[in-house]
C-alpha cells in the first residue's frame, strides 16, 4: 500500500513554471542544482490583495513587509517599489532595506534588539517597535526616537518571551512620560502566535485601553499594530491531509504500514493501544488565505465597543493598523527545484530518493512539510510508490521528509523534484552550509511576454525587462 497523496496548491505563476518540464530543466541547467525561485509578481498580487481587504474597511493603514521571512533582494525592491513599509529584524535586515530603496520613514524594527541595532535604528531614523524596558532606557539616553511599545501577556493567549508584559505597562509608561523629549510614542503594538480571530479581538481592546491610558498621561499615539502571523495556503486537498494522518496514526498501531521515519512520529506517541499528543505538523492544513483571516478580523465585533467592527472603531478614533505580514505577501511566491542524484533501499526496506539539497533548505524550524513533492519524471512503466527523500548531508537527520511520500512513479537520476510554497521561511530560516556545502542560488522569475525572464535574485529590479 502506498501512502495517500496530499498535493501541494500552487500559485498561477508557479504553475506556469512547473508545467514545462524543458524550461525547468533547462533553468537547473543554466544556474545549478538546486534553485530556489522566487516570482516577484506573486507577491505584488499577494499585495493588492491584502490592500483590497484593508481599503475595504476604509481606515488608515501601514503595511510593512517582514523582510525575515527571506532574504531575497527582490521581494524587498518589489515592496519598496510598490510604496509600503518594511519590518527589519537585523542590522544586516537594516542595511538591505536602505539598499532595497526604502528611506527611514518606511522602515519598522522589531523583535529584541540589542544595543549595536538600537544604535542603528536610531541612526537611519526608522520606527522602534519596543520589545522591552531596557530597550525604552537605552533608546532615551541616544536622542530623538520614534517608538511603538509591544506589548504581551494577554488573557486567553499562550505566554510569550516578547514584549512588555501587560503587568508592566505602568512602568513602560512612566519612562515614555519621563522621556517624552527623546522617545515619541507612536503607538501600541503585539504579534499572537494565532490565527484565532477571538484572541487577536481581545488583544486589541486591551490595546485600545492602553491608548486610552497614555492619552490620559498627556501622550498622543495614533497607531494600533496587529503584528504579522497570516497564515499561507498549502495543500490542494485539504481531504488528503486529513487521509494521510489517519494512516500515519494507522501505521503507529500497527494497522497499516509505516509511514514515519525512526522515532520521527511527529507529537504522536502509543500508550495502552491508543494514540495519544497532536501532529507538530506546520499549518499546511489551512485552507483560509490571509485576506479572507484580515477581513474576519477587521468586520469582527468588540464587545466592549457596543459590538461595533473592530475596522470602524479604528476609524472612527483616528488610529492607523499597522501590520506586518510576512508569509501572507510571500504565499505562492516561490519554489524550490533540486534533481534527484540516486535512489537506494535502507535496510529497513524503505526506498530513499536522494537529493542534492539537504532537509534545511527547504524546511523552517525543522518542522515535517506535510504536502508532497511534485516529481517532473518522464512517462514510465510504474506504479505509484512510497518513498522518503533524503539529503546529501552525511547527518542520520538529513531526510528531507521524514515521513513517507507518495510518488505517481519512481523517480530516477536527473529528474527535478519541486517544493512547492518555500518562499515563506523554509528557505532561509536554517539553511545548512555543512560538508562546505553551498546554499542554492536564488532566481527571480518574473513572466512576461509568454515566458518566464530569468536572472540572479540580488539583479532584480522591478519595472526592468
Amino acid at each position: 500500500m502506498t501512502p495517500p497523496a496530499v498535493p501541494a496548491a500552487l500559485g498561477p505563476l508557479a504553475a506556469l513554471f512547473v508545467e514545462d518540464p524543458d524550461a525547468v530543466r533547462a533553468a537547473l541547467r543554466q544556474f545549478g542544482s538546486p534553485l530556489h525561485l522566487v516570482f516577484p509578481q506573486a507577491f505584488t498580487g499577494n499585495l493588492a490583495a491584502l490592500r483590497e481587504a484593508l481599503d475595504r474597511a476604509r481606515l488608515g493603514y501601514r503595511i510593512c513587509y517582514a523582510h525575515k521571512v527571506n532574504r531575497s533582494a527582490a521581494f524587498a525592491r518589489t515592496a519598496a517599489h510598490a510604496g509600503i513599509g518594511i519590518d527589519v529584524a537585523s542590522a544586516p535586515e537594516l542595511r538591505s532595506a536602505l539598499d532595497a530603496g526604502f528611506t527611514g520613514d518606511r522602515i519598522e524594527a522589531t523583535g529584541p534588539k540589542g544595543a549595536g541595532m538600537l544604535a542603528a535604528a536610531r541612526a537611519a531614523g526608522v520606527t522602534v517597535n519596543v520589545d522591552n524596558l531596557w530597550e525604552l532606557e537605552t533608546l532615551a539616553g541616544l536622542g530623538a526616537t520614534e517608538v511603538l511599545l509591544r506589548v504581551s501577556g494577554f488573557a486567553g493567549s499562550a505566554p510569550s518571551r516578547f514584549g512588555v508584559d501587560l503587568a508592566e505597562f505602568g512602568t513602560a509608561l512612566a519612562l515614555l512620560v519621563r522621556h517624552r523629549d527623546r522617545v515619541r510614542l507612536r503607538g501600541v503594538a503585539f504579534h499572537l502566535d494565532t490565527a484565532s480571530t477571538a484572541e487577536r479581538v481581545r488583544a486589541v481592546e486591551e490595546c485600545l485601553a492602553l491608548i486610552e491610558r497614555a492619552y490620559a498621561a498627556g501622550l498622543t499615539p495614533t497607531v494600533l499594530d496587529i503584528g504579522g502571523g497570516l497564515r499561507q495556503v498549502f495543500t490542494a486537498d485539504p481531504t488528503g491531509y486529513d487521509a494521510y494522518d489517519h494512516a500515519l496514526r494507522a501505521g503507529l498501531l500497527g494497522q497499516g504500514p509505516v509511514l514515519h521515519w525512526g522515532t520521527s512520529t511527529f507529537g504522536y506517541h502509543v500508550a495502552d493501544g491508543v494514540v495519544h499528543g497532536g501532529a507538530v505538523f506546520h499549518k499546511y492544513a489551512n485552507t483560509d488565505p490571509a485576506p479572507a483571516l484580515l477581513t474576519e478580523l477587521l468586520t469582527a465585533p468588540l464587545p466592549g465597543h457596543g459590538g461595533r467592527e473592530l475596522g470602524k472603531v479604528l476609524a472612527d478614533n483616528l488610529l492607523e493598523l499597522w501590520l506586518e505580514p510576512g508569509k501572507a505577501l510571500v504565499d505562492q511566491a516561490g519554489i524550490t527545484v533540486a534533481q534527484v542524484e540516486f535512489v537506494k533501499r535502507a535496510g529497513n526496506g524503505a526506498r530513499l530518493v536522494h537529493l542534492n539539497l539537504s532537509r534545511d533548505a527547504v524546511t523552517a524550524a525543522d518542522q515535517e512539510v506535510l504536502i508532497d513533492p511534485l516529481v517532473l519524471t518522464e512517462p514510465a512503466e510504474s506504479a505509484p510508490a512510497g518513498v522518503y527523500f533524503a539529503g546529501h548531508l552525511c547527518l542520520e537527520r538529513d531526510l528531507v521528509t521524514q515521513r513517507q511520500v507518495r510518488v505517481e512513479r519512481m523517480p530516477v537520476p536527473g529528474d527535478p523534484v519541486v517544493f512547492a510554497n518555500t518562499a515563506a521561511y523554509h528557505t532561509d530560516l536554517s539553511a545548512a552550509g555543512a560538508s562546505m556545502h553551498p546554499a542554492p542560488a536564488k532566481i527571480a522569475a518574473v513572466w512576461h511576454d509568454g515566458r518566464f525572464v530569468l536572472c540572479p535574485d540580488a539583479d532584480y529590479r522591478p519595472g526592468a525587462r
